[in-house]
């Protein structure tokens, strides 16, 4: 949680913003602690005294136009004079802020409507004549009736940005008129520091500033600002130092509601993005950490309340509409707008239709303006980056979503292109070609529009979900029909590659869904209760325990929390990975032989060849990684105290049995299939960083499974759970040592290379274990590892294998197999003499 709130004064005008770091799909919300009930000002006398200057307003803003709306702005062509016309019910009420790029530079990955940060603030009336904007960074609450009230009330003084003096009265005094020019076009700046530390292209954003454009609408009002910059050294473009470039910014000010919405506190068993504060209260021993989920307001309209109290569906007061960005190519549009509607059948579940709807802008309605922040998009970015996210504007105070605008970058496209040919062109043989039939592609916008729009929803990813469903389940027909490969469309299961050829799953079952637990997690965050959030709180969680306990594909879990369940991982499938992942290498073997007809282009040169070669490649190391992470892994499911079940488990000693299998079977028994001649003599030269990436994965998993955290999250499972529940240490190594050492055991000795490597990194990893006397995590401190049973197994197994190796030296059958051995032989001897 941020402690502070703090925006730059320019910030105001929009000539300067503050960079967020980290990835764009659906980041943790860290917003602040909700203000405290709304501090309306008292309204002046009927003639205020004159002071600072005070004249009448005509005299004031003379000729210049005004723009009317949430507050009043008058302002010359030039812009050189702007006055703020703040009307006496705007005092004490929030107001966000926010910046997002309008037009930039190539070549900084900063796209239109990117937004860059974002502020609350508020108008206060000041003695002698003045008014304040402070920024709101309140980060307690308490209830004003309790008396710890005032002293969280102490603790908590709000920030002053900017004092500006009164230069007139509005109508009947209800109204104070100040002048912004020199703020807007001089404000003082923190962000190039800020903006040094996470983008790191520009240099200074703060030179000469220049106030374009000023809109104002009824809930929020736009400045647009240009800033000529500098930018730093870019080797890869040829860019020079210092090279100049002009960054165009939008900031607005959007007004949050006069009464916050009812807050519905957070369960940690659904996956919302949440906000927090910390409550404090006279008969508490310490405070409380409220957190509560972030949505938009869905409510009955009054005439419907006692309707939607009986169950019947009926339409909300105000439905969640999203319009698609005109700059939009066209055949996409009505993808998106699928991509947006597929969740109206889950806001049924909540009961309500017609809650949320896709939308063309109506580009020749002069009456609707994109900068009119009652307006929510999906914005179209022409960027070479493959991504998309699903960002949103909410109040602080409540959770509530006031705006999104999702971000599409156009090269998210080649995306989805790529993994579905790796993953689904065996059964699909429309995903065989580099260019996409326009349906086809428009339906793979249409999965990644639902995904994004859920974040939008306010829900996380749910990276547990797919572990749910039986690998089996996966090549069933009737089963994909009613649950889909996943049950939730925010997990990363991409498509499914677990379905063989000979099941013959149709295309629309290769895609993922809105799912079962998506219905129920719009249901929990959407139901409108008539309760309060104390009372609701009780009701939900009894509903949560009876839909856990009926059916387990509603679990959440996500590795963005800081799990470590090997049940919660991108882009896998099924509850048992090395099942899933053995018939997804079935499968990629397959792509591997249609690859070089599949990438055939009308010039014949193949030029797409290595790149999906490269796609591939790096799918099947998915799938190794996916199979790893079980080995001494544990579980960690969310539990309430009624739940008598285990919070914390091994992976069941079968699914461990079965990823050492796979390991040996599809790692450290070489996969030559991967090694096709029919593209690697097309692709691939003998040298360079991915001439050996099989070798390479080989010595990875080798590594990782001996590597000293590893050994030792084996031994401590043994010891807390036994090896009944649990892969044993003696059975894990015995499993590993058979494989690796197997051809020593032969009458006459042959070792390849890609093997000799395998065997060189096993010593190799138990020598480090060894020799790193120092924790690789805490730099200067001990290793933790060295006074644990994995120093011992290291030291035991090194000494076991040096007779073993010896004597297998007189029955090596070539060269290179006896230089190995002595090398080993060499390595085993010293490491015995060190230890």
């Amino acid at each position: 949680m941020k402690k502070y709130f703090y925006l730059p004064l320019c910030v105001l005008a929009g000539s300067c913003a503050w960079f967020k770091g980290g990835t764009k799909d659906a980041a943790v919300s860290k917003k602040n602690a909700p203000a405290s009930a709304t501090v309306v000002a008292p309204k002046p006398p009927a003639v205020p005294p004159s002071k600072n200057g005070v004249k009448p307003l005509d005299q004031v803003v003379k000729n210049l136009p005004v723009q009317k709306g949430l507050f009043n702005v008058y302002s010359s062509k030039e812009l050189d004079s702007v006055f703020f016309e703040i009307g006496d019910t705007l005092m004490g009420r929030d107001i966000m802020v926010i910046n997002r790029v309008n037009r930039g530079p190539g070549g900084i990955n900063l796209y239109a409507g990117e937004e860059l940060e974002e502020n609350t603030i508020y108008f206060e009336k000041a003695q002698n004549d003045n008014i304040r904007i402070r920024f709101r960074q309140v980060i307690a609450d308490a209830d004003s009736n309790q008396v710890i009230a005032k002293a969280v009330k102490l603790s908590n003084l709000d920030p002053v940005a900017g004092t500006f003096p009164i230069k007139a009265y509005g109508k009947d005094s209800a109204s104070y008129v100040i002048d912004m020019s020199k703020f807007l076009k001089d404000g003082q700046s923190f962000v190039q520091k800020v903006a040094k530390g996470v983008n790191s292209n520009l240099l200074d954003i703060r030179r000469d500033q220049e106030l374009m454009q000023i809109k104002v609408f009824p809930m929020n009002v736009e400045l647009l600002s240009s800033h000529n910059t500098l930018l730093k050294e870019d080797k890869a473009t040829g860019r020079p130092d210092q090279a100049p470039a002009t960054l165009e910014m939008k900031t607005s000010f959007i007004a949050l509601p006069k009464v916050p919405m009812q807050r519905r506190i957070m369960d940690p068993r659904i996956g919302y993005f949440a906000n927090y504060s910390y409550v404090f209260g006279d008969k508490q021993q310490k405070s409380e950490t409220q957190r509560f989920i972030v949505r938009w307001r869905l409510e009955p309209k009054s005439e419907d309340m006692a309707r939607y109290k009986s169950g019947q569906l009926v339409e909300p007061a105000k439905p969640i509409v999203f319009y698609i960005d005109p700059n939009t190519p066209k055949q996409w549009r009505k993808y998106l707008i699928l991509g947006v509607n597929d969740w109206s059948k889950a806001f049924e579940k909540a009961g309500f239709k017609n809650a949320i709807v896709g939308k063309e802008w109506p580009e020749n309605d002069t009456t609707m303006d994109m900068d009119d922040a009652r307006y929510s998009f999906i914005r179209y970015f022409p960027s070479e980056i493959p991504n998309a996210y699903g960002p949103n504007v909410n109040d602080p105070r409540s959770g509530e979503i006031i705006q999104s605008h999702i971000g599409w970058y156009h090269n998210v496209m080649s995306l989805v292109h790529d993994w579905y040919m790796v993953q689904a062109a065996p059964n699909d043989p429309e995903a065989r070609k580099m260019q996409f039939d326009e349906e086809l592609m428009g339906q793979l916008i249409r999965f990644v529009s639902s995904h994004e729009v859920g974040h939008t929803l306010g829900l996380r990813h749910n990276h547990i979900s797919s572990s749910q469903t039986p690998v089996e389940s996966l090549r069933d027909i009737n089963y994909l029909k009613q649950h889909g490969h996943t049950a939730s469309i925010m997990d990363y299961a991409r498509f499914n590659y677990v379905a063989q050829p000979e099941d013959n799953i149709p295309q629309e079952l290769l895609f993922p869904r809105i799912g079962e637990y998506d219905d129920w997690a719009i249901e929990w965050g959407y139901k409108y209760t008539g309760k309060t959030a104390s009372d609701e709180k009780k009701e939900l969680y009894d509903l949560t325990t009876q839909k856990l306990n009926a059916n387990s594909r509603l679990l959440f879990g996500s590795y963005e929390t800081g799990s470590h369940d090997p049940r919660s991982q991108s882009e896998d499938l099924g509850d048992n990975p090395a099942k899933a992942n053995a018939y997804g290498i079935r499968n990629l073997k397959r792509v591997i032989e249609g690859l070089p007809e599949w990438t055939k282009t009308d010039d014949g040169f193949n030029r797409d060849l290595a790149q999906m070669y490269n796609q591939t490649a790096n799918q099947y190391f998915r799938y190794v990684g996916h199979v790893i992470k079980f080995m001494g892994g544990t579980t960690t499911t969310i539990r309430t105290d009624n739940d008598a079940k285990p919070v914390v488990a091994p992976v069941a000693k079968d699914k461990q049995v079965d990823a050492m299998n796979f390991l040996v079977d599809e790692v450290l028994t070489t996969p030559t299939w991967l090694l096709s001649d029919k593209i690697t003599d097309r692709t691939m030269g003998t040298g360079g960083p991915y001439a050996n990436f099989v070798e390479d994965i080989q010595m990875r998993v080798i590594n990782t499974l001996l590597d000293a955290p590893v050994i030792q999250n084996v031994v401590n499972n043994e010891k807390r759970f036994g090896n009944v529940k649990t892969l044993g240490t003696d059975q894990y190594l015995t499993m590993l040592r058979n494989n690796v050492w197997k051809e020593l055991k032969q009458p006459s000795v042959k070792i390849d290379g890609y093997r000799r490597a395998i065997q060189k990194a096993y010593v190799g990893a138990l020598s480090f274990n060894l020799a790193n006397t120092t924790s690789s995590a805490n730099p200067g401190e001990p290793n933790p590892y060295i006074e644990t049973d994995s120093y011992s197994i290291s030291v035991a197994e090194l000494k076991s294998l040096l007779p073993i190796v010896k004597q297998a030296i007189n029955k090596a059958s070539d060269a290179l197999t006896k230089a190995h051995l002595v090398d080993l032989e060499l390595k085993l001897a010293k490491s015995a003499n060190e230890k």
